[in-house]
This record gives structure tokens, sequence and C-alpha cells, in this order.
């Protein structure tokens, strides 16, 4: 056989070798039933399914101390909470977060039997009331929230509110 046509039939060879790897290679991955292929992921969740973590808060109380009860309120983002605000004092006071309602997604604000949605920035409660905000939390942070009654954030009707990520 000439020299040329057996480096020819070398290089076949190996090209044949080669490519008959590779045609097995994806057969087998193709028919293996150990083979795992990507499937689409749906992410999306309805967090308005979830079950409302209550937390309740005081604005104020009988004895009219300007005060929030707790003062200093923490939670999670991407969990669904109803804060339970009531005011047992004879006197109009604000929960007022500007900052926080930003942060938040609001599913709605119920009180007596009015349902408000959309973005709440600030509510006030009269005396011997109550209101209940449903809200996602979205993005971290500390956030300050007070009274906005001219003299009751400087009387020490003030406090923090904390966003932490998700776990």
């Amino acid at each position: 056989m000439r020299p040329i046509f057996k480096a020819f039939r070398q290089i076949f060879i190996g090209w044949f070798a080669i490519c008959s790897v590779v045609i097995s290679s994806v057969i087998s991955l193709v028919i293996s039933p150990n083979l795992a292929i990507a499937a689409p992921v749906n992410i999306a969740v309805d967090f308005t399914k979830q079950q409302a973590i209550e937390v309740k808060v005081s604005l104020s109380n009988t004895a009219n101390e300007l005060k929030f009860f707790p003062d200093r309120l923490t939670f999670e983002s991407g969990k669904r909470y109803k804060l339970l605000l009531s005011n047992a004092s004879a006197m109009k006071h604000y929960f007022t977060s500007k900052d926080f309602a930003d942060a938040i997604w609001t599913q709605n604000v119920v009180a007596g039997n009015v349902e408000v949605k959309g973005n709440i920035r600030e509510l006030e409660l009269r005396p011997n009331t109550t209101a209940a905000w449903t809200f996602i939390p979205i993005k971290s942070g500390t956030y300050e929230l007070h009274c906005s009654i001219a003299g009751h954030a400087e009387a020490g009707m003030r406090g923090n509110i904390t966003i932490q990520p998700s776990a």
C-alpha cells in the first residue's frame, strides 16, 4: 500500500474512532434512565396564600402613655404578616413609618367595615379603635416609627421597625 494511502487510512480510522466515541456518548446520554434533565421550574409564589403571622401593637394604653407597646418590631422579608393595631387611650394616635411603608407590599388594611387597599403610609387610630394591616415585607432595613401628632414623638411615642432578610 502506498504511504499516502496508509497515512490517509490512519487519519480516517482516528476520526472514525473519535466520532464513534462521541456518537455513543450522546446515544447513551439520550437513552440513559439515570439522565437528569432540567425541567422548567415555576418559582412564582402566591404570598397571599400564606397564613398571616399576627403581631399585636398598642398605640398608647388606658393610662394615656405616649408609647407604642411594643416599640420595637421585627419582621422577615417574604413572610405575610397581620399587624393588629389598637388604641385603648382617650386620644387619637398615628402609626407613621413612611420608609417602612415603602419597604413592604400592603395587601390591605381593615378598620371597622372598611377595607383599604394600596400604598399605606400612615394609620390614624381614634380612641378605642382597632385596625388590621396585612402586608409582606420586601426590603430589609431598620425604619423609624413614630406618632405624627405634635409633641407625641418627642414625649416618647417612637420606635423602630426592622425587616430582616429571609432565612
